[in-house]
């Protein structure tokens, strides 16, 4: 009789898992569905003239008859809206590189020192850290703004890099993920000969490369996509972003929707060949960083 109720209650439980199963995996999928539509509808878009946007709006019907290449054909075309187009994405391009290349660098050298080396005010400091992920950018926009005055940096790259290359949630990820990693390879560093310079690049950044990773992903995604500040920092039209120089094309005179449908889903490709690039490590990053500490 043991033998009998055990086996149905392991069918009971199987079941059970079965209707759960079933039901997350149709929950998930309409939630994927929903996060998916706006790129879908934004593709399908992109093949259509930018009339039929303003008729029909955003939709995923397959309406082959209304499609055409004639809005990638217009945004390669080499005319003036193409130029400015692929003037405002070099722009992108470069200051994306260079905020993700220097965050990078200099995140990982703050949270290095906070998670490696014991010295005085080390938990005031880190405290410190945590209390400017508190503070809204929106709160300090204004004295960003008149920093960057004072400094003389308005309508230069560096006006728009240098305020956030030291990111409070990137030296936050990058502490926890190597508050985990043993001291012992330091000791053992030093022992072989190597400076702390030596430990610090040679040694452990290569076990770092998960954080990085999906530090990259990140980063460059909000650099990518950021648009107020260097919206408030740029004044020549030559110097402007891809998200700016996108919205300029819409106006009060006329819209171009054939460039601005066409241009913001081209757009897309650098992020997704990045995420590409370091998916290998991402979730391992993102998981790991979440754990430790």
């Amino acid at each position: 009789m043991s033998a009998v109720s055990s086996d149905k209650r392991k069918m009971g439980m199987k079941k059970k898992n079965t209707i759960l199963s079933v039901i997350s995996t149709a929950f998930f999928a309409v939630l994927g569905f929903i996060v998916v539509f706006p790129l879908i509808a934004g593709v399908l878009a992109s093949f259509r003239p930018g009339r039929e946007l303003i008729r029909r709006g955003l939709s995923v019907n397959l309406d082959f008859s209304s499609m055409t290449l004639s809005n990638y054909t217009y945004l390669f075309s080499g005319n003036a809206d193409s130029k400015k187009y692929f003037m405002w994405f070099k722009n992108s391009l470069v200051l994306t590189v260079v905020t993700v290349v220097l965050t990078l660098l200099i995140c990982y050298l703050v949270a290095y020192g906070l998670s490696m080396y014991e010295f005085k005010l080390k938990n005031v400091l880190f405290f410190l850290v945590i209390a400017t992920m508190m503070v809204p950018f929106e709160i300090l926009m204004l004295p960003l703004y008149q920093e960057m005055i004072d400094l003389k940096l308005m309508n230069t790259s560096a006006g728009v890099i240098l305020p956030g290359i030291c990111g409070a949630s990137t030296v936050f990820f990058f502490r926890q993920y190597m508050i985990g990693l043993p001291k012992e390879l330091l000791d053992a560093g030093r022992i072989d000969g190597a400076t702390e310079y030596g430990i610090c690049f040679k040694i452990m950044l290569p076990i770092t490369k998960p954080a990085f990773a999906a530090m990259t992903i990140l980063c460059a995604m909000g650099a990518w996509n950021n648009m107020l500040w260097p919206m408030m920092i740029f004044r020549d039209a030559d110097k402007f972003t891809l998200p700016i120089g996108l919205n300029t094309l819409l106006t009060p005179y006329g819209n171009n929707y054939d460039v601005l449908i066409a241009g913001s889903m081209f757009a897309i490709i650098p992020i997704f060949v990045i995420f590409l690039c370091f998916q290998r490590y991402f979730i391992e990053g993102l998981t790991t960083g979440a754990v430790k500490g």
